[in-house]
């Protein structure tokens, strides 16, 4: 008998489960991915765009990852790609439309609910899977960078952080929800 949460009926299979978190994890680095190119659109030139352009790198490398598993496994994507492509780009530009604090904001909201989302789905496969926990624990620890990163750079100096960042989690928490169904 394997370790481990105990199944009821109308649970997802562990390959359905491994199957949701691909896709989930490989939607959330494409929003990533598209929010940092938000960001560049408009901070490209200024002080901050090569930390944003080196995190961006970082979504990228994350994203290739994902691509990759998506083929090994036999993953379907989320069918809201189309909307994570508009919707990232556009969170990414207009908070960085606010200003450099106010796009540092959006990464450190963004990143809190990524580290609490892998931390439980690294929980979640424990040793069962331990590539891609292994891949998981590594890209959660680049995503915790990121929010440190945010922090050191004023995102809590924004005007109305609470509200930005509650709205941008309460939004990226959404986003994970309906990725890993749809």
């Amino acid at each position: 008998m394997s370790a481990g949460p105990r199944r009821l009926p109308g649970d997802p299979s562990r390959a359905e489960m491994i199957a949701r978190m691909i896709r989930v994890d490989h939607a959330g680095e494409y929003g990533a991915k598209r929010i940092y190119d938000g960001q560049l659109a408009v901070l490209g030139r200024s002080p901050v765009a090569p930390t944003i352009r080196r995190m961006a790198e970082q979504e990228q490398r994350h994203l290739a990852a994902f691509d990759k598993l998506i083929g090994e496994r036999r993953v379907r994507p989320t069918l809201l790609s189309p909307l994570w492509h508009a919707a990232g780009f556009a969170l990414g530009a207009a908070t960085a439309l606010l200003g450099e604090r106010a796009a540092m904001a959006c990464t450190v909201a963004v990143e809190e609910v990524i580290d609490e989302h892998y931390r439980r789905q690294s929980e979640t496969l424990g040793e069962a899977e331990p590539a891609f926990k292994a891949t998981i624990d590594e890209f959660r620890h680049d995503e915790i960078e990121h929010r440190d990163i945010g922090l050191a750079h004023g995102a809590e100096q924004t005007p109305g952080y609470a509200a930005l960042t509650g709205a941008i989690k309460a939004g990226s928490r959404l986003a994970i929800w309906l990725s890993t169904r749809v």
